[in-house]
């Protein structure tokens, strides 16, 4: 049976999602609806998509009973409003990254998803692709020996985009970038809590971080270095030195496609998509979806691969950083 997916929002990202989820059989998933606080714009998505049913509010995609799981794109200061929508009205949600806008709403939208006793993952859907899932297992077996450092870079001059440099859109550095970052140094030490955290950086004209640095220190005299910005062009790579060598995303590595293991890269290509994209490749946005379905299919509440201890985690330490940059969340 096909798992059966509503729409959150008509903006760029539902339409990259949703041109993702084409690339998936039709018999595992099928999009019943869409929904915008714009009925036209609503309308539009749906035909553009062939999408059999668009509404003009959350409300009403809320209580359409066809729809299995509801995949939220909206801006990041709406997450928790719409996610909790969609929870208390029994609704299995994945939500676009960041979770919400700080620790205390993250907390909210867990305990809620508990409560409804629904599925809920924040859509870190780097987690998903197959340079991630190599990553994983080369760790497992040991082919860097033991880890000493991760660093993991992500930066692009983006301040002329409201949502990314205003803070009540849930702007920043951090947020949006810094979070990928973030992930992948979590992904590499299983979700362990850093022993420390050091955070330094600038804001831009409009109060939200510009450019941030981040070192953690781990048990085990571990390090890991974030660099994020959106007034700057950084090299958009991570790399992990254990004492066998070293592992590296060369490049995009918050949607990778190529991976170097000791000097020796590997391409994992990547579905070509059926209408034009707004981001590169979103094509990958199909892992994610995936896995939805998977752990839907096994009865689960949350994934292995993006847990809710994950996502905590992740919006302890941005709480931090932003406390210490002088940004106290929301």
């Amino acid at each position: 049976m096909a798992t059966r997916w509503g729409i959150c929002s008509a903006g760029k990202i539902s339409h990259d999602f949703t041109v993702a989820l084409r690339t998936l059989p039709h018999d595992d998933h099928q999009i019943v609806a869409v929904a915008a606080r714009n009925l036209q714009h609503a309308q539009e998505f749906a035909k553009n998509h062939n999408i059999p049913r668009a509404y003009g509010s959350y409300d009403e995609l809320a209580k359409d009973s066809d729809i299995d799981v509801v995949y939220v794109g909206t801006i990041h200061s709406h997450h928790l409003s719409t996610g909790k929508l969609f929870l208390t009205s029994h609704k299995n949600v994945l939500i676009e990254k960041p979770l919400a806008m700080n620790l205390r709403e993250v907390l909210e939208l867990t305990n809620t998803a508990k409560e409804n006793d629904v599925f809920l993952m924040e859509a870190i859907w780097t987690r998903f692709f197959p340079v991630s899932v190599e990553v994983g297992r080369l760790l497992g077996q040991g082919e860097v020996g033991e880890i000493q450092m991760v660093r993991a870079d992500l930066g692009a001059p983006l301040t002329h985009i409201p949502r990314l440099a205003q803070r009540e859109l849930g702007g920043g550095a951090l947020l949006d970038l810094g979070i990928y970052c973030l992930q992948f140094v979590f992904m590499v030490f299983n979700g362990e809590r850093p022993e420390s955290i050091q955070a330094t950086g600038h804001c831009i004209d409009t109060g939200v971080d510009g450019t941030v640095v981040l070192v953690l220190k781990f048990s085990g005299y571990r390090m890991a270095v974030c660099t994020c910005s959106i007034t700057m062009m950084l090299t958009n790579d991570a790399v992990i030195t254990g004492t066998k060598g070293t592992i590296k995303v060369p490049n995009h590595m918050w949607c990778p496609t190529s991976l170097e293991l000791n000097g020796e890269v590997k391409q994992y290509p990547l579905p070509e998509p059926s209408l034009p994209l707004n981001f590169i490749h979103s094509t990958g946005l199909r892992y994610e979806a995936e896995e939805v379905r998977q752990c839907m299919l096994k009865g689960l509440k949350e994934s292995s691969g993006m847990p809710w201890s994950h996502s905590h985690l992740l919006a302890e330490v941005m709480d931090e950083a932003r406390r210490q940059l002088g940004l106290c969340p929301k």
